[in-house]
């Protein structure tokens, strides 16, 4: 039996019948061509590559009587043949179940493959196995296969591929470790220029940009779209009233019954939140409401054990779980077919996001999938409304490769310098063959060249960074076995704080946190970590050494990397919802609930459109403040606050305090300010003579580039951004197994070399990419550009107020915040809510009863609120500053 009619037997002894989509692709592959498949989550991406790569490359297996005969001289496995890469361990697991589930069912009709998983999760003995033999088809991730481009037979092992799959493409696209896929896929066509690659994803909004990224220079790619029909059902869970003056997090564990009802009607539930904060928070609240759920739910995190994650989802894969706590561990394509809802607390902040979580439900053709979003602020429910509108219009974010990112580019370097050395013209013209660096000019070349070769200018007298020099034939290669074994255990983009190990005294590991969390506790201090209460008792040698603990007053670990901007899409989307409730319009049950608030907005100042730029004045007790709604996300609004703070102080030198959030800033000054006359010439640019000379020339980039690092404090934020970028580079040693450093110890490390480079190599070009990842990646300098350029053709609609309205009450809260204890904001709080609601003609909502319920209602609002902004995120911060 030929491959065709046997898998064509094996999907029909399932009752399925190819897609069309599906057909295409085996079609592409098996003309050797290369490509980019976008189809909704469960649709049958998978097979659609992975059958394509059977039908092309395996071989039918020989008739029985002829397997019979040969059964004493059988034949090894082809060698590697099919490299499939994830951006995720656990779903390198799923993936090589899905695989290895094909090749079982077509068994006895194509020749024998083998198949295994690579990844950090692998263990010994089968790395051992693996590299004396790979299998026929691997799955690994972007880190592992660098590992293996640092293997001194690198080129013969890797040189038998045909087809490289890249999965989930969408999660690497736009980050570093993107970059260092492309690369390696460079590496990979120049051993064999016929290799095919494909990529798969369901929610990219820019597919021919994206497949070019993917492919690079080396051939025209076919874009196969997956047109399958999926019902997606997007909701919300209603509060019973919406509060008409609201704070960020305010309605927090308020819809934790209405949760629990959801959760008790449906199927295997998802319920995914925005941090781990969060998700400890809800699993706790959900445990102690429902006590015999014991068991029947759980909570699954990146911090937590590998061990207790796969006992989650093997749990969650077999049906036995009623509901799993989540966080974006559980986004990518890990095939849950018993679940049939997810719930999202919070805004997913991005309709991509949204649609990846969504997909979690319903994985399977024909299924349908369904999200409810449960609000955690009122104007979240506009959101909720926006995100529904944004996918009925087919409008999904964009992603785009970061430029020529020479911190990665330094690693590769060293990577290929183990992997057979490298000939410096040759290997320029391969890493320009990338998206990333296609427009990379000799200049940078040579100044990594030099780098890898001796430190640059200010390192040459210093050994360990002669990581990579030329030898007798010019082959550039590591002259050190301790500097490649250094090299080896550092391969990776992933950056994060350094982490401490969470362990029982004589017990189990459960996890990891933040060194800095842990830092700030002291013995008998309890905290809340895999839904379990626990007291550290001690620490020592990087593990925090714990043991249960009772009662109910407890800290929740807090994460760097938590905060989710909204995204440019989704706010449009909002400004647009707002539109038409300013038409008086409210077409969906969202809308409807936020009537209420939305009306006082209106009543009391305006509401924002596309066509106009809200700006509100007040006059306190605590000075003059200018309230303006741009919409743009918080990493744009903190830019753009301060960069007005500056142009204002261009005319008097002031102090402001400054507060933002995903919908607009404050800035509060002690002094009066004209913010009539000044707002409409800040608004503009050219505020100093240097950016007015660059205006001049025509460079209006140069000159808001300018103005944005003047009105900050560059060199820290560049200071804070190097750390990652020395870590990439190999410049800092994490340490090996067993001999992990403390970020205190690696933060000084960075911090030196720093300031050794400002000080003898200011024109070493990393410190020039912290200022630049600073500009595009923190500050968002793309979005701060055209939201400067939107503003330029909206008509400002300025408003003195007489008290705050619903959209600057939320500003105000986030000030407070900072400057007073809980029980001090919840009493300020819930005193003005109330003075509010007197004055829009209706009672106290919150609490809903005498002012000390009110009181404490607000208090556990505040606890859940502060979970969404990181305290260690410094960004995320109201400042107060000298300007």
């Amino acid at each position: 039996m030929t491959t065709r009619r046997a898998l064509d037997a094996w999907f029909a002894a399932r009752g399925w019948k190819p897609f069309a989509f599906q057909r295409e692709v085996w079609q592409a592959i098996a003309q050797g061509r290369s490509g980019l498949l976008h189809a909704t989550t469960g649709a049958g991406k998978t097979y659609a590559v992975w059958l394509g790569a059977l039908l092309a490359f395996a071989t039918p297996a020989k008739p029985r009587d002829e397997t019979q005969a040969a059964s004493k001289k059988r034949k090894p496995a082809p060698p590697l043949t099919v490299l499939w890469l994830t951006p995720m361990r656990a779903l390198a697991a799923d993936t090589l179940r899905a695989l290895q589930q094909a090749l079982d069912g077509l068994a006895g009709d194509i020749a024998p493959w083998s198949a295994g998983a690579r990844s950090g999760d692998t263990s010994a003995a089968e790395r051992s196995a693996q590299n004396l033999r790979l299998p026929t088809v691997l799955v690994t991730t972007p880190e592992s296969l660098s590992l293996m481009l640092a293997r001194a037979d690198a080129a013969e092992v890797l040189g038998s591929l045909r087809l490289v799959v890249v999965d989930e493409w969408h999660e690497l696209l736009g980050n570093k470790r993107g970059v260092q896929v492309q690369l390696a896929l460079a590496r990979l066509r120049r051993w064999n220029a016929q290799l095919a690659v494909w990529g798969m994803s369901a929610t990219l909004g820019n597919l021919q940009e994206a497949m070019r990224t993917l492919l690079g220079d080396a051939s025209e790619g076919l874009l196969v779209q997956g047109e399958v029909p999926k019902k997606l059902v997007v909701d919300s869970l209603l509060p019973g009233r919406a509060e008409r003056f609201p704070w960020g997090g305010h309605l927090g564990l308020t819809m934790l019954p209405q949760v629990i009802e959801e959760i008790a009607a449906s199927g295997t539930t998802l319920v995914f939140t925005n941090t781990r904060s969060q998700a400890e928070i809800w699993y706790q609240a959900m445990l102690e409401a429902r006590p015999e759920w014991a068991g029947r739910i759980a909570l699954h995190h990146g911090s937590l054990d590998r061990e207790v994650r796969e006992w989650v989802e093997l749990g969650l894969k077999k049906g036995e779980l009623q509901a799993v706590v989540c966080t974006s561990s559980l986004d990518l394509g890990v095939d849950f077919l018993p679940v049939d809802r997810v719930l999202q607390v919070g805004s997913p902040k991005g309709v991509a996001r949204l649609l990846q979580r969504a997909g979690r439900s319903g994985h399977a053709p024909g299924r349908p999938s369904r999200i409810t979003l449960v609000p955690t602020h009122s104007i979240e429910m506009v959101e909720g409304a926006a995100a529904r509108a944004a996918i009925a219009a087919g409008h999904i974010e964009a992603r785009h490769s970061p430029e020529q990112p020479l911190d990665v580019l330094v690693q590769h370097l060293v990577t290929i310098a183990l992997g057979g050395g490298f000939v410096p013209d040759a290997l320029y013209d391969e890493v320009r063959s990338t998206a990333a660096y296609a427009r990379l000019p000799r200049e940078s070349w040579q100044w990594c060249l030099d780098f890898v070769s001796q430190g640059g200018a200010s390192l040459a007298a210093y050994p360990d960074y002669r990581r990579a020099v030329p030898d007798a034939e010019g082959v550039w290669r590591v002259p050190d076995a301790r500097l490649a074994r250094r090299h080896r255990m550092n391969i990776g983009t992933i950056v994060s704080d350094a982490s401490m190990a969470v362990q029982y005294l004589r017990g189990a590991k459960i996890g990891s946190v933040e060194e800095s969390f842990v830092a700030r506790m002291k013995p008998g201090d309890a905290f809340l970590f895999g839904g379990r209460m626990l007291e550290l008792v001690r620490v020592h040698e990087m593990t925090a050494w714990v043991r249960k603990a009772s009662g109910s007053r407890a800290t929740v670990p807090r994460w760097n990397g938590g905060r989710m901007p909204l995204s440019s899409t989704l706010a449009d989307a909002v400004v647009q919802q707002l539109a038409l409730a300013d038409e008086g319009r409210y077409e969906s049950p969202e809308m409807q609930c936020v009537r209420p608030l939305l009306e006082i907005q209106q009543r009391w100042s305006a509401l924002p459109t596309p066509q106009t730029l809200l700006a509100e004045t007040l006059k306190t007790r605590e000075g003059w403040h200018l309230f303006l709604y741009p919409f743009a996300g918080r990493p744009v609004h903190l830019g753009l606050a301060n960069l007005i703070a500056w142009r204002v102080a261009q005319h008097q030198p002031r102090t402001f305090s400054i507060a933002f959030n995903d919908y607009g800033f404050e800035l509060l000054s002690a002094t009066e300010v004209d913010w009539p006359t000044l707002l409409p010439e800040v608004l503009r640019p050219g505020h100093d003579a240097q950016a007015q000379d660059a205006i001049a020339h025509h460079d209006e980039r140069s000159a808001l580039l300018h103005e944005v690092l003047a009105s900050l404090n560059a060199t820290e934020l560049a200071r804070r951004r190097f750390r990652e970028i020395a870590r990439v580079s190999g410049l800092i040693f994490q340490g090996y197994p067993g001999e992990k450093r403390s970020s205190k110890q690696l933060q000084a490390s960075s911090s030196l070399f720093y300031e050794v480079f400002r000080k003898y190599d200011p024109a070493n070009r990393l410190l020039q990419q912290a200022e630049a990842e600073l500009l595009a990646q923190e500050l968002e300098i793309g979005r701060l550009r055209a939201s400067l350029d939107r503003i330029a053709t909206q008509r400002l609609v300025l408003r003195a107020l007489v008290r705050p309205t619903p959209f600057a009450f939320p500003l105000m809260v986030e000030r407070f915040r900072e400057k007073l204890s809980n029980e001090n904001v919840a009493d300020r709080i819930a005193r003005m809510v109330e003075q509010l609601e007197k004055a829009a003609g209706g009672a106290v909502q919150v609490g809903d009863a005498d002012p000390e319920s009110t009181r404490d209602a607000v208090k556990d609002a505040l606890v859940f609120g502060q979970e969404r902004a990181p305290a260690a995120n410094a960004r995320a911060k109201p400042r107060r500053r000298r300007i």
